[in-house]
């Protein structure tokens, strides 16, 4: 009985493990490039490879069919519709065409390699209309279908009557179907001279993109093509999708990182200096660091920069070598990094942001590199702040009660838009914050300021660095995000 019970345990896990695996995705790509009697492609055979070695790298079962004959091709559209019909509900099925398309009365058709045509009457007879591919697709009853036609390179029958119309038609997606096309209803698009087309590459090159949903990715397509071609062509889509898609799972952040992008999304807009520095303080070692010193860097230099030259005069930026040695002292974080950058550029575009993080080091480590600096400041104690009474929380717009005089009997609504009475971050130089309100610096908003203060709540860390109104305002806004922000 024990080894029926085990055996039992076993089938049940397996079961389940089954159940737990992603949805199967399926695709057949086709790229015809080697045309007999039509004019040839350059670039289809390549950017169907290209596909079909993005999707297997995204968990797709590839069908690849280069330069395929009528037949081939049938025989691979029928093959297709049966693996999606066998794989059930859940799966996935994508259809990416590459090669010469065309429309006649309404209908589009694929043009195998091998397409002869003198008369318009004989075009269902060699080519393959694609709503047979879109029935196939349909008949699996699969929650979601894909089809991608780069197709519409030029018309080669354009010489015979009836055949007057460029690219394809546009098409209606059935219920759980996204069509793209490779630019407008009615328009050409380029084939490329790179080796692939534009539009396949842009496909192509976001399709790993970590949680980028489909519809977003194809605006980003869109994007990229119209740039590429100099407007010349606009990319197309039409979607019947019933739930969400993406190529590429979306990364798992840790706890750490999600609170990071939260304080992140609220304050990267803003191009605030002191606010991205006070990021790197507290989420350096996040996965949005990274960001924040590209975006650091580059509104460091545009204000110092712009504060230096003339107005007449271009802002002259920093040289590769002063550029180098500055990305070099952020990533390594150290004093010796920021001293190294100092020695070589003393009056370079970011020194006197260097010298700032010397400073804030220095007294971070209790030292001071000249040896004759102020003594480093008493360390904060935020327990000191009484808190409110359990049944009055703290509001955005109620008197706070504080052992700080420059906050006894203020409101959290009034103090964001006062003076700072400490440095946002130790060692700052003073002319980027005495004199200076917080309102200068931060856009500050009610709901914005919400969002900082959630993070006092989730983290006991953030709550030992020195806040710029006092560590009983920090405290306070502890306890008013705990309350839901009232």
């Amino acid at each position: 009985m024990a080894i029926c019970r085990w055996l039992m345990m076993v089938a049940v896990v397996a079961l389940c493990a089954s159940g737990a695996r992603a949805e199967t995705r399926i695709a057949l790509v086709v790229g015809n490039s080697d045309y007999v009697a039509v004019t040839p492609l350059p670039n289809p055979a390549s950017d169907a490879r290209l596909v079909a070695a993005t999707l297997r790298s995204l968990g797709f079962e590839v069908q690849e069919l280069i330069d395929s004959d009528r037949t081939a091709l049938v025989r691979g559209i029928s093959q297709f519709g049966r693996s999606l019909r066998q794989a059930g509900p859940e799966a996935t099925g994508l259809f990416y065409y590459a090669g010469h398309g065309v429309q006649s009365f309404g209908s589009n058709y694929l043009l195998p390699v091998s397409v002869e045509l003198q008369d318009a009457a004989d075009l269902d007879l060699v080519a393959v209309e694609v709503q047979s591919v879109l029935r196939q697709m349909s008949s699996a009853g699969n929650r979601t279908n894909i089809m991608i036609l780069d197709a519409c390179r030029n018309n080669p029958f354009s010489a015979i009557p009836a055949f007057g119309d460029n690219g394809l038609a546009e098409m209606k997606a059935p219920t759980g179907t996204f069509l793209a096309y490779a630019t407008a209803p009615g328009s050409v698009a380029l084939d490329g001279a790179a080796g692939n087309s534009p539009f396949t590459a842009a496909v192509a090159r976001l399709m790993p993109t970590p949680g980028l949903a489909i519809e977003q990715m194809f605006k980003q397509v869109r994007v990229e093509v119209i740039r590429a071609t100099g407007g010349a062509q606009t990319p197309w889509d039409s979607s019947s999708l019933t739930s969400n898609f993406a190529f590429s799972e979306a990364e798992r952040l840790s706890s750490r990182d999600l609170e990071a992008r939260q304080f992140w999304e609220s304050i990267k807009d803003t191009r605030d200096a002191v606010q991205i520095m006070l990021f790197l303080r507290g989420y350096g070692d996040t996965v949005f660091a990274e960001e924040a010193r590209t975006l650091l860097t580059d509104v460091m230099a545009q204000e110092l920069a712009g504060e230096a030259a003339p107005a007449s005069a271009a802002p002259a930026g920093p040289s590769s070598e002063e550029q180098r040695l500055f990305d070099a002292a952020q990533a390594q974080g150290s004093i010796a990094g920021w001293q190294r950058y100092l020695e070589a550029y003393p009056d370079g575009t970011f020194a006197e942001y260097a010298s700032g993080e010397v400073a804030a080091l220095s007294a971070a480590a209790g030292n001071d590199p000249d040896g004759a600096g102020a003594p480093d400041p008493a360390p904060e104690v935020i327990a000191a702040a009484p808190a409110p009474a359990p049944d009055v929380p703290p509001t955005f717009r109620g008197l706070l009660v504080s052992p700080e005089p420059a906050v006894n009997g203020r409101s959290i609504a009034d103090l964001i838009n006062s003076t700072p009475l400490f440095p946002p971050i130790e060692g700052l130089p003073d002319d980027y914050w005495k004199g200076q309100k917080c309102s200068n610096c931060h856009d500050w908003t009610e709901d914005r300021i919400c969002v900082q203060a959630q993070t006092y709540v989730s983290s006991d860390k953030a709550l030992d660095k020195k806040h710029p109104l006092g560590g009983s305002f920090k405290a306070a806004l502890r306890d008013w995000a705990t309350a839901g922000c009232p």
